[in-house]
């Protein structure tokens, strides 16, 4: 009878499916290859990817050999314990997996198996590669542990690949030791009589055993130093029981288990598994009783009725460890005197710093910004950055951002393949504003806006177009037949096309057939729009850009912009971070107890070109990653000056070192132990919730130094109190810039806290009355950041106030408090109101000689005095005449109250007789 044929559809249509599978992952791979290409960062693809290829091939091939070569020399014993079993020539029981199993059917099973052990026993190598890299890059530190006497590059690059090395091995070993057992047992009818029987099964069982206890030795040596990592005393890396107990009980564990392990070859040699037992019985009993039982009864013997006394040199080496580790052992600490107060003449010599208090909150602004600069709904600000520029001569502190394309805000019918892809490829210029300024109608004053950008200033944007930001973003086509939409102007709209060389070339089919596939859109190969000059953007969104290129570094959460020659630059800074640092305090969730601001990268809006400078060539991760990537960072002298000009001191890291400090600033044992000093994050009154407060910039001048200067600041409040300890400051200008200082108040004197200073404002009766009638007259009052500014060797603490009415998301600054010594004062401009706070009190208007006899003064003429005062405050604001300029703003005030009073409510006219 003929064989009947099988329908080949089935078979056909897999093999398709895996061929476009294949197609697909090799096209990814091959468009990746082509974008690290144009970036000229090809050199890191191939590195990151074949030493990751290198690392799970080998650990598969070795994994596999291994574990097929005891399986194989379990063979034997397999085929014949499936025949069946007799007892002297007769038959007692008859195998089940006689009917299944045959020579060639275990051979393939073995092999199987091993191919498929090694391929999910390799899944856990994912992201090893910078493990393997840095341990054939090291860097030393030049500063060695005090336990191990070891360099601490040895914890940062060795120490986690032996650890790695160690894992895999006993990991690879215990499982071949549970497969090759499971065997001897599992194909066994009699229960496992016939395994006790073989000597050649005993002697497999046995010399694996002793593998792993050679390897679980190695383990024992490796912890010695995992001892630095210690969580158990005080701080944070070994204290007394770990060195005085632990690591004798690690000593001896290791001892046992090279016995151990010698004793298990012996018993091997003899056929016979009883040594090996042996052997791992009495390691796991001293290991209970050395390394849990003892280290407990020295803690609670020894060490906790004199744990100061015990633990001291143990804290001071956490306590520097941990600041060597963050950076902050090179903080400068300095006095600042409390209780000092400012006059008139201090806020005229201090004028560059008062002319750039930030009055604008980032939040508020940004819905500001979107109602009178976004212009079409497709546009947004995706953020407002802080930074200082030179303007017109002057130094000053600026607020500003990119205004994005954001193509899920097209209308629904106009989200088509072409507009999405070809058309509205890109956003279009920025808005930046000074932090200070305001209009008539509560408004910020503009130094940049529009599109096309028109600036009020000599700063200037002659590339506007942003093909990369921060706003997520697809692919894009550019230099097609389609004209690429630009900006819109009265009822059309200007096109455009790319204008440079950057992007991957999609002309020919066969770069279309792998974008198509690698993108999964088929309209790429369709399309009849791209042309041979066509090129593809892609990874447009600058994190995804960035982190593609180098994924070895940690990143702030806040890229921000710059302009400079006319064009717009994202710079984003970069961390080195490690886990190993020994001795360190980790932070948050313990992801890291190491962190540099090690490098600045800088990303293109126009053409997306990034490039890695390195701003810390001291840091040995940082060099190790140089080493591994050459020619990847470049020297920070060769940052363009008009970028190296902005660059900040990072608000995340300062927030970690800050956090930090408040803890390890105390450096005696003692105060340490008892956590006498600590400080916190003071809290503020924001949008009318209590929150910390968060790290702020700032221009101000420095005790004793001759300029202002663009810094990073934070306040620090006692732990349970209130008031005011102390303030860090990073600084960001010049030769200055990452010079970390710290100035303490006087522990016996009353500095207030942001806290405090916002229950007393609370508590001014015509402050707070005035701020509950607003928020009842549909309107909604927003209570910005109280900014608590250092002038010469005093603090005053300003507050702006937003008024934003129901009906619209567009908050306007109306009011500024003041705070300083015992004046608390709120006025429409910060002018004002310093005014009022340094001139001690306020003029009364002058009255006019009619006033004085009683003689009622027409609307009119109640007009010309107001003029009169408001004309006079001009003339005060140009000679610098603080006094007279509040003086007169404030009979400005009463005046217009008055002229309202008179309008609303006239007096009656006297009754006719």
């Amino acid at each position: 009878m003929p064989k009947r044929r099988r329908f080949p559809f089935a078979g056909l249509a897999g093999l398709i499916l895996l061929i476009l599978f294949l197609l697909g992952s090799g096209a990814h791979y091959y468009t990746d290859w082509l974008w690290f290409q144009s970036l000229n960062y090809r050199d890191v693809f191939l590195k990151i990817l074949f030493t990751g290829l290198a690392l799970k091939i080998g650990a598969a091939c070795i994994f596999f050999v291994f574990l097929l070569a005891n399986l194989l020399l379990t063979r034997r014993y397999v085929i014949q314990t499936v025949r069946l079993v007799t007892d002297g020539g007769q038959t007692i029981e008859q195998n089940p997996w006689q009917q299944v199993i045959g020579p060639r059917l275990v051979n393939i099973a073995f092999i199987l198996g091993s191919a498929i052990a090694a391929l999910i026993f390799i899944s856990i190598l994912t992201g090893k590669w910078l493990v393997v890299q840095q341990y054939l890059h090291p860097v030393a530190f030049g500063k060695a542990d005090p336990i191990f006497n070891k360099d601490l590059g040895f914890y940062i690059f060795s120490l986690p690949f032996q650890l790695l090395m160690y894992r895999l091995s006993f990991g690879m070993v215990l499982f071949t030791t549970i497969m090759v057992a499971l065997i001897y047992f599992g194909v066994d009818p009699l229960k496992g009589r016939s395994f006790w029987r073989s000597r050649a099964a005993m002697r497999h069982v046995a010399f694996l055993c002793s593998a792993l206890l050679f390897l679980k030795a190695w383990g024992y040596y490796l912890n010695r130093f995992q001892l630095l990592y210690s969580e158990r005393g005080t701080v944070f890396g070994p204290g007394y029981t770990d060195i005085h107990a632990g690591l004798l009980a690690i000593k001896i564990l290791l001892v046992i288990s090279l016995l151990a392990a010698l004793a298990g070859i012996y018993g091997g040699i003899r056929s016979s598994l009883k040594y090996a037992l042996y052997g791992i019985g009495t390691l796991i009993v001293v290991s209970l009783a050395m390394g849990v039982l003892y280290p407990a009864a020295v803690q609670k013997l020894l060490v906790e009725p004199n744990e100061l006394d015990r633990e001291q040199p143990y804290i001071k080496n956490g306590i520097a460890f941990t600041r060597m580790a963050y950076g902050i052992d090179k903080v400068e600490r300095k006095q600042f005197p409390a209780g000092k107060t400012l006059v008139a003449s201090d806020v005229k010599d201090n004028a560059d710093t008062f002319a750039n208090v930030r009055l604008w909150d980032w939040k508020p602004l940004k819905e500001t910004y979107g109602q009178l600069q976004e212009m079409r709904l497709y546009y947004q600000f995706n953020d407002i950055d802080i930074d200082r520029y030179t303007i017109d001569g002057q130094y000053r502190q600026v607020m500003l951002a990119a205004r994005e394309l954001d193509q899920d805000k097209l209308p629904s019918q106009a989200q088509t393949w072409i507009n999405r892809h070809l058309k509205y490829t890109h956003g279009y210029g920025a808005a930046m504003s000074p932090v200070n300024e305001v209009t008539s109608e509560g408004l910020p004053q503009f130094f940049l806006k529009d599109i096309p950008p028109q600036s009020t200033t000599g700063l200037k944007i002659t590339r506007p177009e942003i093909y990369y930001g921060e706003t997520p973003a697809p692919y894009s086509v550019v230099n097609t037949n389609t004209g690429e939409f630009d900006y819109p102007k009265g009822d059309g709209n200007v096109y455009t096309h790319y204008l440079e060389s950057s992007g991957v070339s999609i002309g020919s089919f066969w770069r279309r057939l792998a974008f198509a596939l690698s993108l999964n859109d088929y309209k790429l190969l369709l399309s009849s729009d791209i042309n041979k000059d066509s090129k593809i953007l892609y990874y447009r969104d600058i994190q995804e850009r960035v982190k593609k290129i180098a994924p070895f570094l940690g990143y702030d959460r806040d890229p921000y912009l710059v302009v400079s020659d006319g064009r717009m630059y994202f710079v984003w800074d970069a961390y080195t971070t490690s886990r190993w640092f020994p001795y360190a305090e980790p932070y948050a969730d313990g992801s890291f107890n190491y962190i540099r601001n090690a490098v600045k990268v800088v990303v293109d809006a126009y053409n997306g070109n990034v490039n890695f400078y390195l701003n810390d060539p001291n840091d040995p991760i940082a060099r190790s990653l140089a080493n591994i990537f050459p020619g990847m960072f470049k020297p920070l002298k060769d940052l363009p000056e008009g970028i190296s000009q902005h660059l900040r001191y990072p608000e995340d890291l300062f927030s970690i070192q800050a956090e930090m400090y408040a803890v390890f600033h105390m450096q005696d044992p003692q105060v340490f132990y008892n956590k006498e000093d600590k400080w916190v994050k003071p809290s503020e009154i924001l949008e009318n919730q209590e929150v910390e407060v968060d790290p702020y910039y700032i221009i101000s001048r420095l005790p004793g130094e001759d300029r202002p200067e663009f810094m990073l600041i934070m306040p620090f409040s006692p732990q349970n109190k209130k008031n005011m300890i102390a303030w860090l400051a990073a600084r960001c200008d010049g030769e200055n810039y990452g010079r970390l200082l710290v100035y303490e108040f006087p522990k016996q004197e009353l500095v207030y806290g942001p806290m405090q200073v916002e229950a007393r404002i609370n508590q001014d009766a015509q402050i707070s009355q005035q701020l509950t009638l607003w928020d009842q007259r549909g309107s909604s009052v927003i209570r910005g950041n109280l900014l608590t500014i250092p002038v010469k060797n005093a603090l005053l603490y300003v507050e702006p106030i937003y008024l934003q009415a129901e009906q619209s998301k567009m908050p306007e600054l109306r009011r500024v408090i003041v705070v300083h010594g015992d004046r608390i004062v709120m006025e429409p401009t910060l002018e004002a109101a310093l005014s009022k706070v340094f001139s001690g009190q306020v003029q009364e208007p002058a009255q006019s000689p009619s006033d004085r006899q009683g003689e009622k003064r027409t609307i009119a003429q109640r007009i010309h005095e107001a003029n009169q005062f408001f004309e006079k405050a001009e003339e005060s604001l140009k000679k610098g005449d603080w006094t007279g300029y509040g003086s007169n703003l404030d009979s400005l005030k009463k005046s217009l109250q008055e002229l309202e009073e008179f309008a609303i409510e006239p007096k009656a006219a006297p009754a006719k007789e």
